[in-house]
Order: structure tokens, then C-alpha cells, then sequence
């Protein structure tokens, strides 16, 4: 693997449709493909609108597009800090195995210690084994004692009336 196996550089508003298409091929890989429903619009917007809520890394190889990170800040209240919230990480089937993965996760890692980050959080799919492995191997925990919580769609409507 060569540590430079790809060139990575910060999304663009002209990146929208290549993001789009990469959350489309990780909602299939996830077996979630039914739950995306995000647009270029909306995805625009989140991105490079007024008040962006995240920010993308493309990763490239010869110029091709070969995978993204997805990430954004939440906060610790613990450390009186900002944390580093890796949302999604993909990478197209055939550069895999090339450290691209890696080269991303220690981009991310340094984009949270450059930003006085607490820490560098992520979530992944329990079946996913392979991901879980590789985690691992970069130093990642998992968090006995912790379950992800989640209100949406209708819950979420419901919830907001009820204020």
C-alpha cells in the first residue's frame, strides 16, 4: 500500500452529483439504499449553503473519483470541546485495498487534532466485520454501554407537536 495512494482534497459545490452517486452506491453496500432520499438540492444546500452542516474529502486516483468521507462537529460536553463525527466513509469496490480507507481516517484524524478536537467518533453497521476489523487496526474502540437513539420521520413530527 502506498501512502499516497490517493490525492484527497476538499469537496466542492461542483462535487454535488459525484457525492450524490457515492451516498446512492453506500446505501446499496449498507443494504439502506431504501432510506436515501436526499437530492442534489438538499444535499447543495447542507454542504455549501448559508450554514453548511458537514464537509466532504474526495479521494482520487489518477483523477478518477475513487471514495469520500463525510464529516462534521458535534461537541463534548464532558470536555468542553468539539469532536470530529465521521458520518459516512466509502470507497468504490475496485480501489479497495489500495489504503485509500486509511489514508482517509488519518486525514480525518488530523483534520480533529488541527481543529482542537476531544475526540473522533464514528458509527458502523454490526455486521460489517470487515470495517469493524479495520477500525480496530487504527486504534478504534468500541463503546460498551452505548446505543445509538434515533427519532425520525413520523416519531420525529409527533415528538416536535407534543412541544
Amino acid at each position: 500500500m502506498a501512502a499516497d495512494a490517493a490525492s484527497l482534497r476538499p469537496a466542492t459545490r461542483a462535487d454535488v452529483g459525484l457525492l450524490l452517486a457515492f451516498i446512492h452506491e453506500l446505501g446499496d453496500f449498507e443494504r439502506l439504499a431504501h432510506e436515501v432520499v436526499v437530492d442534489e438540492t438538499v444535499l447543495a444546500d447542507s454542504l455549501f449553503g448559508a450554514r453548511p452542516a458537514a464537509e466532504a474529502v474526495i479521494a482520487e486516483v489518477d483523477g478518477a473519483p475513487a471514495g469520500f468521507a463525510l464529516f462534521f462537529h458535534n461537541f463534548s460536553t464532558f470536555h468542553g470541546r468539539r469532536g470530529l463525527y465521521l458520518e459516512d466513509l466509502y470507497v468504490r469496490p475496485a480501489f479497495r485495498a489500495r489504503g485509500i480507507g486509511r489514508q482517509l481516517m488519518r486525514h480525518l484524524a488530523r483534520t480533529a487534532v488541527e481543529h482542537g478536537c476531544a475526540r473522533f467518533e464514528w458509527s458502523v453497521l454490526d455486521w460489517n466485520t470487515d470495517a469493524i476489523a479495520f477500525y480496530r487496526e487504527l486504534g478504534a474502540v468500541g463503546l460498551d454501554g452505548w446505543t445509538v437513539q434515533r427519532v425520525d420521520g413520523d416519531a420525529l413530527q409527533r415528538l416536535a407537536a407534543a412541544a
